[in-house]
């Protein structure tokens, strides 16, 4: 008797397995090094998700300073490193120190792969809280990522010589998303600049999100290295809201809009922060505005006065945004349908500024025809954003 190479050995229960915590757990999962393989780490978000756990996915090639200032940008409970390569037994304790450096020493590390059992109790005395070999089963990870969550402190204790107040942000963040007060001397300031960007699933609104902030990133750059020409462009941060959907079944999310952006390369220069919402239910998102601007002091570092709000994507009537932004970007590409019928549904009603994205596939010129009949004065935006064509050209018009 054979058995259907298709069948799947085990069907892993969508369940919520996370009900009475004190918070959703947040986990980060990255793999440090380089190796290029990533389809175990999959699984066990999938099924992280599927038990009720929001898991921020930050991808390959990640360094133990990357995948530091990214945890402590999303306020997790635990980090997840995947490791497949051999260099374990630096990575590991590197990623603890980096914890340290940038403001979470007390956010615990595991670690898991092919880990020789020889190494375990190096890794152990390196600060690594948990390790996992292979063999192990993916409940026991949910176990061990609900053991990791423990109730928020609305005060981050400083660390010496980290950077205490990104740490805060992300903290007073988590608090007014779980409907929670923030600390009541936390400080409120609008940024100049709140920019909506909504369309469809598929649209390309991640990858054009990181592009933006890296080009927003590399003008700022330009204009402090150029003292003689100050008003060149902008000067502040820019940092980066994006919403994903929450389970209906389990609550969990797999929030991967971060998989877009090089924080290698990025580092601290932008604030980037995932959330997970049912629908589009925004409430709270003016107060975590205010609370994103509140790091703003006229020259500092830390400035930010342009926030970038990617929503969730859910389809055609997702219009909710526009009260919260400035400005909104809708993001569409060829072929997704017919222009009308998305006219219909409001979200093209609700644009400042299109964006026709993928303008390198099929269907592009009839997609930008039936746009200007609707567009009136309202700019149009060619892009491909997985290339960095018309990125420039796009956020030269969100500056304007």
């Amino acid at each position: 008797m054979t058995t259907a190479l298709h069948v799947p050995t085990t069907e892993f229960e969508k369940t919520d397995r996370c009900a009475g915590l004190d918070h959703r757990p947040r986990v980060l999962l990255g793999k440090m090094g380089l190796d290029g393989h990533d389809r175990g780490v999959k699984v066990i978000a999938r099924a992280l998700r599927d038990s009720g756990v929001h898991v921020i996915y930050s991808g390959l090639w990640q360094t133990p300073r990357s995948l530091a200032i990214s945890a402590r940008d999303e306020d997790c409970d635990v980090i997840c490193a995947s490791m497949m390569s051999n260099s374990h037994l630096v990575l590991g304790p590197r990623l603890v120190n980096e914890l340290g450096s940038v403001g979470r020493p007390d956010m615990p590390v595991y670690m898991g792969g092919i880990l020789p059992q020889e190494d375990l109790r190096t890794l152990l005395a390196g600060g690594v809280a948990r390790c996992f070999t292979t063999g192990v089963g993916l409940v026991e990870i949910v176990q061990a990522v609900k053991e990791a969550v423990k109730p928020r402190p609305p005060v981050v204790v400083p660390a010496p010589g980290s950077s205490h107040r990104t740490a805060q942000l992300a903290r007073d963040i988590s608090l007014v998303h779980d409907g929670k007060a923030p600390r009541p001397d936390a400080t409120r300031r609008r940024p100049a600049r709140v920019i909506g960007v909504t369309g469809s699933p598929g649209a390309g609104k991640s990858t054009l999100v990181a592009q933006l902030a890296a080009e927003y990133t590399r003008r700022v750059a330009a204009r402090r290295a150029d003292a003689a020409a100050p008003g060149s462009g902008p000067s502040g941060r820019c940092a980066v809201l994006a919403f994903d959907p929450m389970s209906p079944i389990t609550g969990g999310a797999l929030l991967g809009d971060r998989l877009r952006v090089d924080f290698n390369a990025l580092d601290e220069s932008i604030y980037y922060r995932s959330l997970a919402i049912s629908g589009e239910d925004y409430r709270g998102v003016d107060h975590i505005v205010e609370l994103i601007g509140g790091v703003w002091e006229p020259g500092a570092d830390l400035s930010i006065d342009t926030l970038f709000v990617e929503t969730v994507g859910a389809g055609q009537n997702e219009t909710r945004i526009r009260s919260h932004v400035d400005t909104t970007v809708v993001v569409l590409t060829p072929g997704m349908g017919d222009a009308v019928q998305m006219d219909k549904a409001g979200i093209l009603e609700i644009a400042d500024i299109f964006v026709c994205n993928k303008a390198d596939h099929p269907g592009e010129n009839e997609l930008v025809r039936d746009l200007r009949d609707i567009a009136g004065r309202r700019p149009i935006v060619e892009t491909v954003a997985t290339k960095g064509q018309g990125i420039t050209q796009l956020l030269d018009a969100l500056l304007a």
